[in-house]
């Protein structure tokens, strides 16, 4: 305890003693507010409080001198607590610094430029649970008439996981030609967060690659959800199969490669399982009813049309997201 602290302690009390006034009562709480800065236990204000009495030059009854050998007791035990107290109070402070910083980051990562396209309509909303969110998203165009469109889950939060972003986000960028075909990009990435991610961290990605000038789809998946396939002829959805382990789990895995063909009026669909494992009082959706929100706007634009099946699943939560949540929605309007 600091020698200023006791003196300013005894002086308070002194002048309390003598005069009665309150407006030395006011002082307690700077000094209280000072005691904590100073880490100050409580047992050590008792002890301090008992000897300033004893040295005040009265004699203390007997009762009351035994009475703090009690409440001095007592105090240790409280003292134990109220110091893990404020050990848990600066861990929290980091703790949130952590984050703050990794949001910060996160915000700078996460940020990509939605195509514009004459025969292509572009839809996305992506909605963190809570402050940080684990999904990403991105698109990469080059001069040759491809959009590459990726939608990874990292399991994990913090730092960690916006490394981790960060690391798919670079990968990706240096990817060109036949580079980005999806067996090649999610081997490739697999490669690299094999090497550079945690043990207990894995991440899951859909990616896709649209070719402009067939309107083929290509694309594969490391684990991610299923994605969708609306066929505007036969007004009817179907699964874009993909199978593959997650990124970082097993460096010599294999992705197979698929492709669809969309004709206009067709729309593809890839989601984080925010929105797949919507729950209801009732439990999970089933996949048919979740086909059967999009198809009912179906008609709208795909920015509008995501953010409508947002509401829609979001309202059947109570308002209350479970988990991140991520609609990307490529539709061929010519």
């Amino acid at each position: 305890m600091e020698k200023a602290f006791e003196g300013k302690y005894r002086d308070i009390l002194i002048q309390y003693l003598e005069h009665q006034d309150e407006e030395i009562l006011y002082t307690c709480e700077k000094l209280s507010r000072e005691a904590m800065e100073e880490r100050v236990s409580p047992e050590e204000i008792v002890h301090l409080h008992r000897s300033v009495l004893e040295l005040y030059g009265k004699e203390l009854p007997d009762f009351v001198r035994l009475s703090f050998d009690v409440l001095l007791e007592i105090m240790v035990g409280y003292g134990l607590a109220y110091m893990e107290h404020l050990s848990l109070r600066t861990e929290q402070k980091e703790l949130r610094s952590e984050i703050a910083q990794a949001e910060d980051m996160q915000k700078t990562l996460m940020k990509t430029e939605v195509p514009e396209h004459d025969e292509l309509d572009f839809g996305v909303i992506s909605v963190a649970a809570r402050q940080m969110s684990g999904d990403y998203y991105s698109f990469t165009e080059e001069g040759d008439k491809q959009i590459g469109i990726a939608l990874a889950d990292v399991i994990g939060k913090g730092i960690p996981a916006a490394f981790s972003i960060s690391m798919i986000k670079y990968a990706l960028a240096g990817m060109t030609g036949d580079d980005r075909k999806p067996s090649i990009v999610l081997e490739s990435l697999n490669q690299v967060a094999e090497e550079n991610i945690n043990d207990n961290m894995f991440i899951t990605m859909f990616y896709g690659l649209y070719h402009e000038d067939t309107h083929l789809f290509e694309y594969g998946s490391a684990g991610h959800e299923l994605g969708l396939y609306y066929q505007h002829k036969e007004k009817s959805f179907s699964d874009l199969y993909a199978k593959g382990l997650p990124l970082g789990v097993d460096k010599n895995a294999v992705y197979r490669q698929f492709d669809k063909k969309i004709e206009v009026g067709d729309a593809i669909f890839i989601m984080s399982d925010g929105v797949t494992e919507t729950r209801t009082d009732s439990g999970f959706i089933e996949r048919e009813e979740l086909t059967e929100i999009i198809a009912a706007h179906i008609s709208l634009s795909a920015e509008k049309m995501v953010h409508a099946i947002y509401d829609q699943l979001v309202k059947m939560q109570n308002f209350e997201l479970h988990d991140d949540f991520t609609l990307i929605c490529i539709k061929r309007t010519k």
